[in-house]
């Protein structure tokens, strides 16, 4: 126990020392208090950098209660250290069983929140259905990721949504780097660690262009492989094709794919149809928010066996003899086999998470029941900060600059 909550101690402490602009938002919070006697319910991936966004709200004065949003994305020793060393509330374990993450969820929600942040929007969903007692206490919440932006729209669009939510997700200072270089970067950190296999010389198979979607396809051809991309929307796939990318239909692309990533936030993206033409040896593994992308079920019904032959991944022996290969049971295998987005791309992220929650504490009044979106003013704020914590400075326009491009009556 006590080399447990020592490595999770230390972990915690380099993410924070690799994330200036939230600790410079936590010294303000600190002192300013800005949620102060809130209660406020999270679900994300408990890991070191989420860890250091709860002792930020925290230190501002909220009562914290968080869970996992995933049953495998939990590192142990952070979720130790965050209760033995900071004194939060945390639910959280790797390996959760189903049963096991809907308690912890459940356990958040009878805290009562004032305030939800969410991963996914499990715990928003829940509170507008199984939990529906906790909506008359909620006044907002703020969404990570595009899979649970995507849900709530939806809910919105039906009338369903009960409090306004912030989307996170489609933040600048969020989406063009978290979901570009965190996901390429710890994509390939959790397949490598999964498989020890190389990258260099193989046909990998990146299922969805999206701005994750393209942080994979990125990272996979810096690494020497030959990537193909797979599309449902045509203008995604074009921009694939002009970036150098094959792009094929998935039912092709299995048949010679040594590696499939699946990326698109959808459910079903390899079925039982492609499974049955996948080239033998194929390894596949997801960084979707869901393990619904790879069909697990038509996998197991093709297969006449499965035995765990590394810690992260699970072989499947079809009836004609071919060996199929799932990291991480089809979870996020870059927070299930890997440790998550580097410490510097969470902590725009993160950053944008403190100051968002903290808008939406002041002014969901004047809400409706709807998704927005962050603010400018947010974005400029921890851009401006993570410029200065690298040491770079940019110009600014000039006062005859800026009546030039806000003007229409010059024209050279």
């Amino acid at each position: 126990m006590d080399d447990l909550l020592k490595k999770g101690s230390l972990r915690l402490h380099w993410a924070d020392s690799h994330m200036p602009v939230l600790k410079d938002v936590r010294r303000r919070f600190a002192d300013e208090k800005p949620l102060a006697g809130l209660k406020i319910g999270m679900a994300l991936h408990t890991e070191a950098k989420t860890g250091m966004l709860a002792v930020t709200l925290a230190e501002a004065g909220a009562h914290i209660r968080l869970a996992s949003c995933n049953p495998l994305s939990t590192d142990d020793s952070v979720a130790l250290a965050l209760r033995e060393e900071f004194g939060l509330e945390v639910y959280a374990k790797k390996w959760e069983t189903s049963e096991e993450y809907y308690r912890n969820l459940n356990t958040v929600l009878d805290m009562s929140p004032d305030l939800i942040i969410d991963d996914g929007a499990d715990l928003i969903a829940m509170a507008h259905t199984s939990r529906r007692e906790v909506l008359g206490k909620v006044r907002a919440a703020n969404e990570e990721t595009t899979t649970g932006v995507v849900r709530l729209r939806a809910m919105a669009a039906d009338g369903a949504l009960r409090f306004p939510v912030l989307d996170i997700n489609d933040a600048k200072m969020k989406f063009l780097f978290d979901n570009r270089y965190g996901t390429g970067q710890s994509a390939f950190d959790g397949w490598m660690n999964a498989t020890n296999l190389i990258v260099a010389g193989k046909r990998l198979v990146v299922a969805g262009y999206g701005w994750c979607g393209k942080g994979v396809a990125m990272r996979a051809k810096g690494l020497g492989a030959s990537v193909i991309v797979t599309e449902v929307d045509p203008v995604k796939a074009i921009e694939a094709k002009m970036d150098g990318l094959e792009v094929m239909r998935m039912i092709d692309a299995v048949k010679v794919a040594d590696i499939i990533i699946t990326v698109t936030g959808c459910k079903d993206i390899v079925t039982a149809e492609h499974i049955a033409v996948m080239k033998d040896g194929c390894v596949m593994g997801n960084v979707g928010h869901f393990d619904n992308e790879i069909n697990k079920d038509a996998l197991r019904e093709a297969s006449v066996s499965c035995e765990r032959v590394r810690d992260f991944i699970d072989e499947y022996r079809t009836r004609d003899g071919r060996s199929l290969y799932l990291i991480a049971e089809g979870r996020l295998m870059n927070l299930a086999a890997g440790q998550g987005h580097p410490a510097e791309i969470m902590d725009m992220s993160f950053a944008t998470q403190a100051l968002g929650i903290v808008h939406m504490s002041r002014h969901y009044k004047e809400m409706g029941n709807q998704v927005y979106a962050v603010p400018h003013e947010i974005d400029a704020e921890i851009a401006t900060l993570k410029l200065k914590s690298m040491g770079v400075q940019i110009d600014t326009l000039s006062e005859s600059q800026v009546k030039y491009i806000t003007g229409w009556e010059e024209g050279t």
